[in-house]
Formats: structure tokens, sequence, C-alpha cells
């Protein structure tokens, strides 16, 4: 049977047994559906925002103003998708990354609000931007369906995502969710494809 993604992408891609709602340093991705760059243009490598891309950045400040759980680290906004590092710090205790790299990945608090989980603030987030988009014209914005979401366990890792946003913008040229870069890949795949086919049947 074919690749459906309205059927296959149903499936969550959260750990089953986590629960995203405790203290700890998130990164997370987030696309526009079909990888349209809604979001603006990199130019010079530098970011320029379209309205849909400012709107996109205010929502997100806004997102720390309104959750006092919630801490925002390094974020970007690039022309089809959004990288964020995300703190989630409850009953005033001060995250240490440090600190949850031997934590458990396994571990339900039932105790806790799901209105303070990830999935809650994501969902709020991507929801305000399109709520926006509908009221001033630009219904056709869509987001693409779930996000990508990676729980961050030290030190390390937390300085490579961070560097790896910071220079999202410079490296767009080869970012995997460059369209352009992606059809370039395609088309030198085919190229290089060809001349070995031709050379074997010489």
């Amino acid at each position: 049977m074919g690749f459906n993604p309205d059927m296959h992408n149903r499936r969550s891609i959260r750990l089953q047994e986590y629960d995203y709602s405790q203290n700890g340093y998130y990164y997370v991705t987030i696309c526009t559906e079909n990888f349209i760059k809604y979001f603006g243009e990199i130019k010079n490598g530098k970011m320029e925002l379209s309205k849909i891309g400012e709107i996109v950045c205010d929502e997100w400040t806004k997102t720390e103003q309104i959750r006092q759980n919630v801490h925002l680290d390094e974020w970007v906004v690039m022309p089809n998708h959004f990288h964020a590092i995300v703190i989630i710090e409850n009953d005033n205790v001060m995250s240490n990354v440090g600190a949850y790299c031997n934590t458990p990945l396994h571990g339900k608090n039932q105790f806790k609000s799901p209105s303070n989980n990830l999935g809650s603030i994501i969902r709020s987030f991507k929801f305000a931007v399109k709520r926006w988009c509908n009221k001033n014209g630009f219904e056709y914005f869509q987001w693409q369906r779930n996000y990508f979401e990676r729980i961050i366990r030290n030190e390390i890792e937390l300085y490579i995502k961070r560097r790896y946003i910071i220079n999202n913008p410079i490296k767009w040229e080869f970012d995997k969710n460059n369209l352009g870069w992606i059809y370039f890949l395609t088309l030198a795949n085919h190229f290089s494809a060809k001349c070995t086919n031709d050379s074997l049947s010489l």
C-alpha cells in the first residue's frame, strides 16, 4: 500500500510515556504546509520577514508573556519553518539542563495540567497565528500537521541546538527544508545516476 499522508501521519511522534509538562529544555521545529515560504525570504544570510512572518514572531513572544511556566531560549523564523528552544519551569524552580541528563524518559505525572505541557503551548501558538491569518486576508496559510520536538538532555546538546538556530539563516542555501536545495540534489542525483548508467552501457 502506498504512502497516504492523511492516514500515516496520524500516529503520534511524541514519546508515549513522557510527561511533556515537566521541567526541561525542548527543541521544537514547526513547518508550513508543503514547506511553502509564507514567512519571508533569506537575503544575504538574513531573514526578511513577510507580514505572516512578523505575526509568527509576535505570537511566539506572547507565549512567554501569557504562560508563567514558559521561558523562551533561542528561536528563529525561517522562510517555511520555525525553530525554538522552549524552557518549561514549573513551581518557580529554575531549570538546569544538566539536571535532566539522567532523568528517566518514561514517567507520567497525573497531577500536571495538560494546558501547561509542550503540546498545548505549540497548539496555542499555531492556532493564534492561523486565527490572525484568517481574519486578515491570509486564509490560505496553513501549518504542517504536528511538529517535531526533541528533549534536550545535556549542556552539550543545548549548545549545539543554540548554534544551529543562530546560524540557520546563513546556512539556508543548504537547509533540508529549502525546496530549492532539495530540487538541486534531486537533479544532481539523477544526473549522477544517468552518467553511471551511460558508462556501464559503453
